[in-house]
């Protein structure tokens, strides 16, 4: 969710990170495809497709795999990673082969799809408007679920000519939590996977996103006629400086956003900071923040009049979380320190599933630790991967040896 306000974004040390700073911090994005960009330079087979939604957006959709492939040299199963909110298709790769998941899935066999939502820096636009047009941005999570997700699973589907697993974190949830409710989406997913599930918000208790939400901070954005929510914008950094203006302590910024992340590398953080956070739409946020104000997991609320064209009925329609099949398998990874996938509202989502999904509990994991933590590898990604490879149709597909392990030769590094 509002995970990755900030959290890539101004993570680490505050203490020499002052809210003046955040100019500095906040660069412009690569100019390379994210392929070239991350993907290949450490050593994996990567391509660049391009897709296009019912309602016009270009999505980027990367396809990684190993240069070693399996002795069949098959493909494994189909796996398809969505990141959170402000975030993109890099999220899976920025730290070492060793420790990223978009990485991990390969060297384990996995045939790995990189889902890019649009507004990302890495996805192409659309075919008619312009993303300085105020229509490019009319969007929240429902359409990236009932658009974006199902077209990336639709085409990958199609290329595979089989079901796939499904990855999601955060915001990569609610999405995904949604798509699985509509029978012809759901229907060509195999299992998922997700990292910090939210669908219910309303019991949020991150001290920045509640300030946020008591200021009405998206009512204003929008008032404002402000459509492109772009933190790297100096508007952006503008408004973090005022909500941190005697109301939150700053210099600890991502534990306000987040809850207090256990394994987050701080060394690291310069790097992340050339990727993230990359744009949304200020719907979205404002969607976002309805969720947390009604306490519902429903479709944008426009609000009686609008409600009635749009819906036909004076109120959104919810997400029936009941609708999605019970034979379909899922597994839930969830922190004790997550800040904005709260326990109550977990188990809510949970107590609403027809199935009974595997958990997983970290104690001391917070929102981020879920993508970035150092030794998420062995506390999380290994499980997952159990988890995968436990399914009927995928329990015996080989493992790739990941090309670090690997000389110029091809020989096995001792």
């Amino acid at each position: 969710m509002v995970a990755i306000v900030i959290a890539s974004l101004i993570a680490g040390d505050f203490a020499d990170t002052s809210p003046e700073n955040f100019h500095d911090l906040l660069r412009s994005p690569p100019d390379k495809s994210l392929c070239a960009q991350l993907i290949v330079p450490a050593g994996y087979s990567c391509s660049e497709n391009t897709i296009q939604t019912k309602d016009g957006y270009l999505l980027a959709l990367q396809r990684v795999s190993s240069s070693r492939p399996n002795n069949s040299g098959e493909r494994g199963p189909p796996v398809l990673l969505q990141h959170g909110l402000f975030m993109a298709g890099d999220a899976w790769f920025l730290n070492n082969p060793e420790q990223s998941l978009g990485f991990i899935l390969v060297d384990h066999g996995f045939d790995v799809w990189v889902g890019n939502v649009r507004g990302t820096h890495w996805s192409y636009g659309h075919k008619s408007l312009s993303e300085k047009d105020k229509e490019f941005w009319d969007w929240s999570w429902q359409e990236l679920a009932l658009y974006d997700l199902a077209e990336m699973i639709d085409y990958i589907h199609s290329v595979t000519n089989t079901k796939l697993l499904v990855v999601g974190h955060s915001q990569g949830t609610i999405i995904s939590l949604a798509a699985f409710t509509q029978p012809q989406i759901v229907e060509k997913v195999e299992a998922a996977a997700l990292l910090s599930p939210i669908s219910y918000l309303d019991h949020v208790d991150a001290p920045f996103v509640l300030r946020m939400v008591s200021l009405h901070i998206d009512q204003m954005i929008l008032a404002m006629g402000i459509h492109e929510l772009n933190l790297r914008s100096a508007w952006g950094v503008s408004l973090l400086d005022s909500i941190c203006d005697g109301h939150v302590d700053c210099n600890d910024l991502l534990t306000s956003i987040t809850g207090k992340n256990c394994c987050f590398n701080n060394s690291r953080v310069d790097f992340y900071l050339q990727y993230e956070p990359h744009p949304s739409s200020s719907k979205n946020l404002r969607h976002l923040f309805q969720m947390i104000r009604k306490g519902t997991f429903s479709k944008y609320d426009y609000g009686i009049l609008k409600n009635l064209i749009e819906y036909g009925q004076l109120k959104p329609p919810e997400f029936n979380l009941g609708n999605i099949p019970k034979l379909l398998p899922l597994w839930m990874a969830y922190g004790g320190n997550d800040a904005l996938a709260d326990m109550t509202d977990f188990l809510h989502t949970v107590k609403e599933l027809p199935s009974k999904p595997e958990l997983l509990y970290l104690e001391d994991y917070g929102h981020v630790d879920f993508i970035v933590s150092t030794s998420a590898k062995e506390d999380i990604y290994d499980d997952m991967i159990r988890f995968f490879k436990s399914l009927g149709n995928y329990s015996s597909f080989p493992s790739i040896l990941p090309p670090s392990m690997v000389d110029v030769n091809g020989a096995l590094i001792a």
